[in-house]
C-alpha cells in the first residue's frame, strides 16, 4: 500500500491576472524521487513555495505529510528539508556557525558531530570558518545542501540542487540522494537538468504555463527510442 506524502487538489496561485499555478492536482508517494520539469517561468518554484508554506494559495488545497502548509507553515518547515533556488546562507555567519544555528533552532542532538560530518562530506573544512558572503556560488550551495540534510528529514524539497556544483560534488550529492531514497526518504525536486531527471527520478511531471501537462514514469512519458529531452520538447511544443 502506497502512502501519500504530498497531495494537492485544484491548487491555484495567481499574481494579478497571471495564474502561476493553475488548478494543479497530483500526489507524491513515500519513497519517490518526484521530478518537476518545466521551461523558465512555468510555475515550478511557485508550486514548491506553496507546498513548503512560503506562499498561500489563491484557491484549492494541499497536504504535505498530512499538514496544510498554508495554515501551519512552521510545522511544515520543522518536518522537511528545503534547498531553495536562489536563497543563500546568512552572509554574516560562517558555514559552521550556520549549521550549528540550524541545529539550535531544530533542537538537534549531537549537533557538533552532525555539522562536522557534512563539513567533511562536502569538503568544506578549508572554508568552514570563512564568512558566507566570501564564498563562491558552489560553496554556498554546499552550505544550503548541508542545512537541508542535517536533521534527517523524511521529505526533501530541492529546487535546482546541483546549481553551481562541479561534477565531483554533483556525484557526491547524487549518491547521497540515492541512499536517502533507499532508506525510505521522499524527494520533490525541481530541475532543468533533464539527464539527471532521466537517470534518477522514479516519476516525473512536466509543468508549463502553470499547468501539469504530463505526469508519469520515464517509460510512460517517452515513446519507443525517445529520450526525455525529446519528450520534453514534444510536450511543451518547443523546437530547437
Amino acid at each position: 500500500m502506497t502512502t501519500s506524502v504530498i497531495k494537492t487538489k485544484n491548487l491555484l496561485r495567481t499574481f494579478g491576472d497571471l495564474a502561476a499555478v493553475d488548478n494543479i492536482s497530483f500526489e507524491v508517494n513515500k519513497g519517490e524521487l518526484f521530478g518537476l520539469l518545466g521551461p523558465n517561468g512555468a510555475g515550478k518554484t511557485t508550486l514548491l513555495r506553496l507546498l513548503t508554506g512560503q506562499l498561500e494559495p489563491s484557491k484549492g488545497s494541499s497536504k504535505v505529510l498530512g499538514i496544510d502548509p498554508s495554515t501551519d507553515p512552521i510545522e511544515i518547515k520543522n518536518k522537511i528539508g528545503i534547498v531553495p533556488e536562489i536563497e543563500s546562507p546568512p552572509s554574516f555567519l560562517t558555514p559552521k556557525e550556520y549549521l550549528l544555528f540550524i541545529g539550535l533552532i531544530r533542537d538537534i542532538n549531537k549537533m557538533e558531530s552532525r555539522a562536522q560530518y557534512w563539513i567533511d562530506f562536502l569538503d568544506m573544512v578549508d572554508i568552514q570558518n570563512f564568512p558566507n558572503k566570501d564564498l563562491s556560488k558552489g560553496e554556498k550551495q554546499k552550505v544550503m545542501l548541508a542545512a537541508a540534510f542535517i536533521h534527517d528529514p523524511s521529505l526533501l524539497f530541492l529546487d535546482e540542487p546541483f546549481m553551481g556544483l562541479d561534477p565531483y560534488y554533483q556525484k557526491q550529492v547524487k549518491d547521497h540522494l540515492r541512499k536517502y531514497i533507499a532508506n525510505g526518504g521522499t524527494i520533490f525536486m525541481c530541475t532543468h537538468i533533464l539527464e539527471l531527471a532521466e537517470k534518477m527520478c522514479t516519476r516525473i511531471a512536466i509543468i508549463d504555463h502553470g499547468k501539469i501537462i504530463a505526469e508519469g514514469t520515464l517509460k510512460e512519458l517517452t515513446r519507443k527510442g525517445e529520450s526525455l529531452d525529446k519528450a520534453f520538447l514534444r510536450y511543451t511544443k518547443r523546437q530547437i
